[in-house]
């Protein structure tokens, strides 16, 4: 067998380039299948403290995860019900918000005649089509499947975590004999690795996502903005989702307040209130809670995201940030992946201190001696 070190550099990029290009395939093949079993992955690995502490104090394997798994569905439940009291008031108001809404649509509509010369005829028959368009959209046989594809996800993922939890064992030896023996050490050093970005992770979301809500909430409620917590916590939930969910969630939240309270002055204080948050949340929360040992640069953050969600919908764009930091931790352990690992980092070849920058330096202040 070739070692990778005598292999021309053509030959290890295009390997590489081959295997991205298959595992992006396969994600989005198999999303239906992959993405469950990802999610259920990430609380897997959230859980297992919990599930070894219950297993020190004695419990069953099964009893244990068993245990651990009805803690995290009566929080996930709790905080349903919560969100459902919220959404249920907001029901209740849907006539008024509709009446505000029309009022809206009218003001823009004569606006839209006296600064562009449409008439309402016209524009009538622009909004019939739209309309055409999606009800044709709802009643096509995709839709039933994107309906009812999160109902079998929901009931999927519990059985996924606890198989995941009760075969753990398994599943590691697999990978680690999965590389010859000579790798092991260094396998094994991975996979560490890997569970502490995960954990480090999915624990620091969690605590940014609960401040963000209180904070997101008490703004709101200093406001006296309608369903301050119900927007608050769906806000802290879109936020989830890195750079994007913030604006989804500032947009929708400045579009329900105006249809209750269309003053300019809380319009503005919302979008205040929003980047407040966001600024404490970019600059406190995230590098204080969130930071892992694995930093990815903004950019790679980004495109990630929009890939994810390309591939497989809002819950790739959620396993986007995760999966991009298991991919980094991976590259940096193989040198022949060393290179992808630097362009997922946020660590500037100045501040690694690189051989090449500095020989441009020197070759620089050669110049100016010259």
């Amino acid at each position: 067998m070739t070692d990778d070190s005598t292999r021309p550099h053509y030959h290890q990029f295009s390997h590489s380039l081959l295997a991205l290009a298959i595992l992006t395939a396969g994600i989005y093949l198999g999303q239906d299948i992959l993405v469950p079993l990802a999610l259920s992955g990430l609380i897997a690995v959230l859980l297992r403290p919990i599930e070894n502490w219950l297993i020190r104090l004695g419990m069953h394997k099964v009893i244990a995860i068993s245990l651990a798994l009805l803690a995290a569905i009566i929080i996930i439940t709790g905080v349903t019900v919560l969100i459902s009291l919220q959404l249920s008031d907001f029901t209740d108001d849907i006539p008024k918000i509709r009446d505000h809404i029309n009022d809206f649509v009218q003001d823009a509509k004569r606006w839209i005649r006296r600064e562009y010369n449409v008439s309402y005829r016209q524009q009538e028959k622009y909004l019939q089509k739209a309309q055409a368009q999606t009800l044709n959209t709802l009643q096509s046989p995709d839709t039933l499947g994107v309906i009812t594809g999160p109902l079998g996800t929901i009931l999927l993922m519990p059985i996924y975590v606890f198989l995941l939890l009760y075969y753990r064992s398994m599943l590691l030896h697999f990978i680690v004999v999965l590389f010859p023996e000579k790798h092991t050490e260094r396998v094994r050093v991975v996979m560490a690795e890997v569970k502490a970005v995960i954990q480090s992770y999915m624990v620091g979301l969690l605590i940014e996502t609960a401040c963000v809500a209180a904070l997101n909430s008490i703004g709101l409620m200093i406001l006296g903005v309608q369903y301050a917590i119900l927007l608050g916590v769906m806000a802290a939930i879109l936020n989830l989702i890195p750079y994007i969910g913030g604006l989804v969630a500032t947009g929708l939240t400045v579009l329900v307040t105006f249809s209750t309270n269309p003053e300019l002055s809380v319009i503005l204080g919302v979008i205040g209130i929003f980047l407040f948050v966001q600024f404490i949340d970019n600059n406190v929360l995230v590098p204080l809670i969130v930071a892992s040992k694995v930093r990815i640069n903004a950019l790679v953050s980004i495109v990630g995201v929009l890939i994810g969600g390309a591939l497989a919908g809002v819950s790739g764009m959620f396993l986007s940030i995760p999966a991009i930091a298991i991919m980094k931790v991976i590259f940096d352990r193989v040198d022949s992946l060393r290179a992808w690992g630097v362009l997922l980092g946020d660590q500037t070849p100045e501040e690694a201190g690189s051989n090449l920058f500095r020989l441009q330096r020197r070759r620089r202040k050669a110049k100016a001696e010259d």
